[in-house]
């Protein structure tokens, strides 16, 4: 991983200005962050000379790079309207100085935002970036809120400054009111709002600007946070396979779950760990009666539930799957703690979580088992693991996942928009694929089936965790390309996208005329 894939939280982009304001030559940050920007902003934006820019300035540290950019534009020929309703008495020496050149070059500044008659070319977004209060969650109200929603109307190019205004930079959540940028030039590090919870969707294209500070420094806080992006998750690629290799080459998953009127969950787990490479599945039901045969996928074994666990001595599993449809019966919780009593790799979803949640000492089992066991919950689920309720898991999705991983000593991915796996102890990685396409049952089984394949094939647990939920999310993403849009995406159309994807990146990752 390179210091670019690293995320940071908001006090520890705190700490690192604070540590470089104290070398004995202090870089001049707010000036260096306005520069970048400004560039960032004439390159992607302004192609053509004299452009209309309005840039909204606010009463913090990130109203100061945006009187920077904006004196910039306006030196490289731009129209430019500074629009700040603070006490420029009020603001830190370096946006007091900042202010102080942009009216240097005969800048002015606008009380209230411009009438919409005018057509603007684009709009600098440089009221609060980091800058809101993470600890009370405020949100934006009065003049400020009406600038946004003002500017959101407009339909012309915004640019952010660090972060969308109204967005949290810890957990992407919208503070009452948020700007909708086209793209956000973030500065010093990556932050975990950027990538999860409505970050995604309202951070647009995000661009790093490092300022050159790290290095600079000593001390520097140690990120804990990374991107998941494709060259993270192809760093744990299964090896090419052997031409002398058969099936017990690639592992044995076994599935347990498709109680009555679920069968189809177990169903899609077994066919995605199938495609995904596994050597042999077997899949347990507990309806009764259960199928006897997967006609449209009849490589799959399917067993009772007593017959699954009868093979451990005869055909060592190497990874369960156990949830998918499974239930909160009396049953499915007797073969549950059965399963958790094993030394195997284990894949927890679903109802599976449920139970778990619900009886306390399932918990107790999973905190000591010494082999690696997976959680897959979406927020309702990591909601009822830790006893809470769903919004809190999304207001703070990171310290969430982190939450699940220690309390039960386990590998977690919390699904949704950036999902986030986490480990035991503390690392955590964000996703960068996926699409609303995925907003469809049986995908969350779909993906408990991948990472279980990818174990078999001899991946380590976090390797797998990783690797299964960026191929999932980019398996998604090559049919939104396909498709021309999420609508009708199936969980079945995930499992044939991946295999595809997979296949690619193993054998003909320099092949660009097979690159998707």
């Amino acid at each position: 991983m390179t210091s670019a894939d690293a995320v940071f939280l908001t006090a520890q982009i705190r700490d690192i200005e604070q540590q470089a304001m104290s070398l004995p030559k202090p870089p001049r940050l707010m000036e260096k962050a306005g520069l970048a920007a400004a560039q960032v902003i004439r390159a992607q934006w302004l192609k053509k000379p004299h452009r209309s820019i309005v840039v909204l300035a606010g009463p913090g540290n990130n109203g100061g790079d945006a009187f920077v950019v904006a004196r910039y534009l306006r030196e490289w020929g731009h129209a430019v309207t500074v629009v700040f309703n603070g006490d420029p008495n009020r603001v830190s020496m370096d946006a007091k100085q900042a202010l102080q050149s942009w009216f240097g070059i005969g800048g002015d500044l606008s009380p209230d935002i411009p009438d919409g008659d005018k057509t603007w070319d684009m709009v600098v977004d440089g009221l609060f970036g980091i800058g809101l209060d993470h600890a009370q969650h405020r949100p934006i109200e009065g003049q400020y809120r009406e600038w946004i929603e003002v500017a959101n109307s407009w339909h012309v190019p915004i640019v952010s400054l660090d972060m969308p205004s109204g967005i949290g930079s810890d957990d992407g959540c919208i503070h009452g009111v948020a700007i909708r940028a086209d793209m956000t030039v973030t500065f010093i590090g990556l932050k975990p709002g950027l990538f999860t919870n409505f970050g995604p969707e309202y951070c647009g294209t995000v661009i790093l600007r490092d300022l050159d500070v790290l290095p600079q420094l000593s001390a520097a806080p140690q990120p804990h946070s990374w991107l998941l992006n494709t060259s993270l998750a192809q760093s744990s690629l299964p090896s090419p396979r052997r031409a002398n290799s058969h099936k017990g080459s690639f592992g044995n998953v076994a599935i347990l779950g498709g109680s009555t009127g679920m069968v189809g969950a177990a169903l899609l787990a077994g066919r995605s760990a199938l495609y995904l490479g596994a050597g042999r599945i077997y899949v347990g039901f507990l309806a009764d009666p259960a199928p006897a045969v997967d006609f449209s996928q009849p490589e799959l074994m399917l067993r009772a539930p007593s017959e699954l666990f009868t093979l451990i001595p005869l055909t060592p599993l190497n990874c369960w799957v156990i949830g998918p449809g499974l239930s909160q019966s009396a049953q499915a919780l007797v073969w549950l703690e059965n399963a958790l009593k094993g030394d195997g790799a284990i894949v927890l979803d679903a109802d599976a979580l449920n139970l778990v949640a619900q009886y306390p000492r399932l918990g107790q089992q999973l905190s000591q088992r010494s082999a690696a066991t997976i959680l897959t919950p979406h927020p309702a689920e990591a909601a009822r693991l830790l006893n809470t309720d769903t919004s809190a898991v999304q207001n703070d999705r990171m310290s969430a996942a982190h939450q699940i991983a220690q309390q039960f000593n386990s590998h977690v991915v919390l699904k949704g928009a950036g999902s986030i796996c986490c480990f035991p102890n503390g690392d955590r990685y964000l996703s960068t694929s996926g699409n609303p396409g995925l907003s469809t049952a049986g995908t969350g089984d779909v993906l408990s089936g991948m990472i279980a394949a990818l174990i078999a094939q001899g991946l380590t647990p976090p390797q797998a965790l990783l690797l299964g939920v960026h191929l999932h999310g980019a398996a998604a993403d090559r049919l939104l390309q396909q498709n021309h849009g999420p609508v009708g995406m199936t969980a079945s159309d995930i499992i044939a996208s991946a295999r595809l994807l997979l296949n690619d990146w193993i054998y003909h990752a320099n092949d660009s005329s097979f690159k998707t």
